[in-house]
């Protein structure tokens, strides 16, 4: 049996998943890639003690509040928060490789420590559950899961971040009207969706898109899902009030 993770805040709900993600890298990083998280990561993390009034932590005002867990190689992110300034966005990956993509995306080599960086986007690389049990209640406007790790064996289904003990976390900060899209092309993972949303009455669950909706910028992960002939599902899950 699983240990309660340490560094997790006490108020984090028994029951949910004892892990949410896989490696931290994939393979040695580059120098490039080495100073970006040495310097530029810095300069754009979310630190716990700020997670506490998190629209305060942006360097522009925002009048919205944002989340994407798992931002993988962050173009979503990046697209979000350059075409919706007036939102804070929160990109949320543990992934070394990934921030990487993202902090490269954002700052041309030898730009590092000087090259102005997006005012309304943060970047938290620690573990999702720790981020959410510190955000006050109701502070999301939107939340984004996109193409997540699957997790297909039975005996991981507990590491999915859609699970039954994750539903409340999530309702907890999102407000009442507030929007959770997930995209997801694995069948396994969209039967899952579908069965543990139908087991709570936290959210509205309209039926998902088939081809991506206006507004959800692609990503590299719905890019080779098309080409290897998979269809993707997109949800808008809406926060009852």
């Amino acid at each position: 049996m699983s240990q309660p993770d340490p560094t997790l805040p006490r108020n984090t709900p028994e029951g949910v998943p004892d892990r949410l993600y896989g490696r931290r890298r994939s393979h040695p990083l580059r120098p490039r890639q080495q100073l970006l998280l040495d310097v530029a990561l810095p300069r754009l993390r979310l630190g716990p003690a700020e997670a506490a009034e998190p629209r305060a932590a942006f360097a522009a005002p925002v009048e919205a509040l944002w989340l994407e867990v798992g931002s993988g190689g962050g173009e979503h992110a990046a697209a979000q928060a350059a075409a919706h300034p007036g939102a804070g966005l929160i990109a949320c990956e543990v992934f070394e490789n990934g921030l990487c993509s993202l902090l490269a995306r954002l700052l041309p080599e030898g730009g590092e420590a000087s090259t102005t960086l997006p005012g309304n986007l943060r970047i938290w690389d620690q573990d999702a559950r720790r981020l959410l049990a510190l955000l006050p209640e109701g502070c999301l406007d939107r939340l984004f899961l996109l193409f997540p790790d699957p997790w297909p064996k039975a005996r991981h289904a507990k590491r999915r971040f859609v699970h039954p003990a994750m539903l409340p976390v999530v309702a907890r900060v999102l407000r009442p009207g507030g929007e959770w899209r997930i995209a997801t092309d694995d069948p396994t993972y969209q039967a899952w969706v579908a069965e543990v949303f139908a087991q709570s009455d936290l959210f509205e669950v309209p039926p998902p898109a088939e081809s991506r909706p206006e507004g959800w910028p692609p990503t590299r992960y719905e890019a080779k899902a098309l080409r290897e002939g998979r269809r993707p599902l997109y949800w808008r899950m809406i926060r009852r009030g």
